[in-house]
């Protein structure tokens, strides 16, 4: 625990917000609320007193607050009969796979695992509702093109499917939540659901009614922006734009082939392949929240059964899509395990290596990466991680991590610039520089220690 509670504005200025929204939850609706800043991330905002005020409940119940619990110790309250291992923590059992039949796979982004599980947990009488993301109606009135809604059947939990790069934020939901008596299931990216699961600890009503988490495995958080810049590459006006689909499924390619689609207002389609995009490859860092350089939870350790994509091969080929599912929850393994005896599940066995190779650069990112940004970090509220800060050996690593920190601070600041003067060109001159660079030194194996040296990155 600090010497002194945080405040919400202690953490926004230390670039430790995440946006979850479990602060504003707590708090009178009538004097704080979550809002886009001028980067397109969703922030805590309201009363100054409320802002400035410090909470030891806050402290406690913030994801990134170095007074609340960590992973380890979450999980290991909340599944014991789960056994710790070293990079994924605790599980009880891990697959690799799909679902088959009923549509789930088709419709989902990857091998439609999420979507069934919610159905699965409804279909039980297990759940009243499912908290969930899914796309608004009107989004140019609405302000966002997606929120997260409570699903009470299970025709509206398959409307869920699909991924959603996009800020969202959880008050509104929990707030129903706590407003509604019945039982609940809630999906989140790992931050989200450490989130939940520390609400959980202080307040009775959450630990009663949230009875199920899903994590998403989670590369990082993206900004508004992120849809904006889409528009702006295709030509199209982002004020005109009634859709989003970040992940087109084409059966006939890789899954690890992303085509984003824009629906225009006029029913038009657009569509253009990330690798089109000046900020198309993901860990360079594009619009990414400076609170993802201080997460080190890639799978959802907290959540009783997490899903991620299955990025080696040759899973990472089949344009249907497959699913890598980490399991904690007894309760939640014995359906799965009765689902896929019943063939209704085709999933196959694996282990924690098999898990970490799916997600090999997250850990990278999380692991060794975390450890090197700390060694950075001299002002505001400093983070406590399960990785100590260090330095890593190689001097390639080190450019990476320091030229993937620069693109996602840096395309911030260029992308306002360009939309605030209405020249996309300075966006896009830039971004195919810095990520240029990148590449350079990411997939190089030359010394690059002269280089290193010189760019003061030692």
């Amino acid at each position: 625990m600090p010497d002194k509670p945080l405040s919400p504005l202690r953490i926004i200025r230390s670039g430790l917000c995440s946006g979850c929204g479990s602060c504003v939850a707590q708090a009178d609706p009538a004097t704080a609320r979550m809002d886009l800043d001028a980067y397109g991330q969703l922030q805590p905002t309201g009363d100054a007193e409320w802002l400035r005020r410090p909470s030891e409940s806050f402290t406690r119940t913030c994801p990134f607050s170095p007074g609340a619990a960590n992973e380890n110790e979450i999980a290991a309250e909340a599944y014991p009969e789960a056994e710790p291992h070293p990079t994924i923590g605790r599980f009880v059992s891990a697959y690799v796979g799909y679902v088959d039949g009923e549509g789930f796979r088709d419709r989902g982004s990857s091998g439609g695992m999420v979507s069934w599980v919610l159905d699965e947990l409804m279909a039980r009488g297990l759940i009243d509702g499912a908290a969930h993301v899914v796309p608004v109606e009107d989004p140019q009135s609405d302000g966002r093109y997606f929120r997260y809604r409570l699903s009470r059947t299970q025709a509206e939990v398959r409307e869920g499917a699909k991924s959603r790069y996009y800020p969202v934020e959880a008050s509104e939901i929990l707030r129903t939540i706590r407003e509604t008596p019945g039982r609940y299931a809630i999906v989140g990216v790992p931050c989200f659901i450490k989130a939940i699961q520390l609400l959980r600890r202080e307040d009775p009503v959450f630990r009663e009614r949230i009875a199920y988490t899903l994590g998403l495995f989670c590369g990082h958080m993206k900004s508004a922006r992120f849809v904006e810049s889409f528009a702006m590459q295709m030509g199209v006006p982002a004020g005109e734009v009634s859709a989003v689909e970040f992940r087109v499924k084409d059966v006939t390619r890789p899954a690890s082939t992303y085509t984003a689609q824009l629906t225009l207002r006029d029913g038009t389609v657009h569509r253009k392949d990330w690798w089109n995009l000046v900020d198309g490859d993901w860990g360079s860092g594009f619009f990414q929240y400076e609170a993802c350089n201080y997460c080190d939870d890639v799978i959802g350790e907290t959540s009783d059964i997490s899903f991620g994509d299955a990025w080696v091969e040759p899973y990472s080929s089949d344009g249907r899509g497959t699913n890598v599912v980490v399991i904690r929850s007894p309760e939640v393994a014995a359906f799965v395990r009765e689902a896929i005896e019943a063939d209704r599940l085709c999933l196959e066995p694996v282990d924690e290596e098999f898990v970490v190779a799916t997600q090999a650069a997250g850990f990278r990112q999380r692991r060794e990466g975390l450890a090197y940004r700390l060694t950075w970090r001299k002002r505001g509220v400093r983070p406590i991680k399960r990785v100590d800060p260090a330095v890593p050996d190689s001097p390639r690593r080190r450019l990476i991590y320091r030229t993937r920190a620069f693109i996602s601070r840096g395309s911030h600041r260029m992308f306002a610039l360009a939309r605030r003067t209405g020249r996309p060109a300075i966006y896009t001159r830039w971004g195919k520089a810095a990520v240029a660079f990148y590449h350079g030194f990411a997939y190089s194996r030359g010394k690059l220690g002269e280089w290193t040296e010189k760019l003061g990155l030692k």
